[in-house]
């Protein structure tokens, strides 16, 4: 008898629970869409894309440079005295230090800048969420992760109504 009382106490439970998740409202937002489709991630990309410009222009200067000083060495090497060439040498060593030195620095603030906009524009998005999320009686809004998320309905997918608000929340 007490056996029976507790499974169906147990199956009361879980249906109350299941007419209860029934009624909850379940979304998520694919971030890096969400990224590449706001107004902010395209300023964002086209920001990055002139700077990139900039420093590939400069990469190509310089290479160019090393490329002369390089052939300069090759074909004044046997006519130039031992300590004139290695001169030259330590001097083509030197700008090559340079050059690797630039073209990391290079990548490293262009990562660094691509990783700021990122940020900022997924904290101002969050709070786009949020909002989005309370106005509309959901009880979760997930960030779509391909490799965490097995099985995801399309319906439920809060993508282009979050990017729409945001959007006109950048405007403002």
């Amino acid at each position: 008898m007490r056996r029976f009382i507790l499974a169906a106490v147990m199956v009361l439970g879980f249906a109350a629970a299941s007419a209860s998740a029934a009624d909850v409202k379940i979304g998520y937002v694919d971030m890096q869409r969400a990224l590449n489709n706001s107004e902010s991630g395209k300023e964002a990309k086209e920001q990055l894309a002139a700077r990139l410009k900039k420093y590939q222009d400069e990469i190509n200067g310089k290479q160019e440079e090393l490329k002369k000083l390089k052939d300069e060495l090759e074909k004044q090497g046997m006519l130039l005295s031992e300590t004139a060439r290695a001169s030259k040498e330590k001097d083509y060593q030197q700008r090559l230090k340079e050059f690797q030195r630039f073209t990391k620095d290079a990548q490293d603030e262009l990562q660094a800048k691509d990783e700021e906009f990122t940020r900022k524009i997924l904290e101002e998005m969050e709070k786009v969420i949020k909002e989005y999320g309370r106005t509309n009686g959901y009880a979760f809004i997930f960030a779509k992760n391909d490799s965490m998320m097995l099985y995801v309905d399309e319906k439920s997918d809060v993508t282009e109504e979050v990017l729409k608000r945001f959007n006109t929340a950048k405007k403002k």
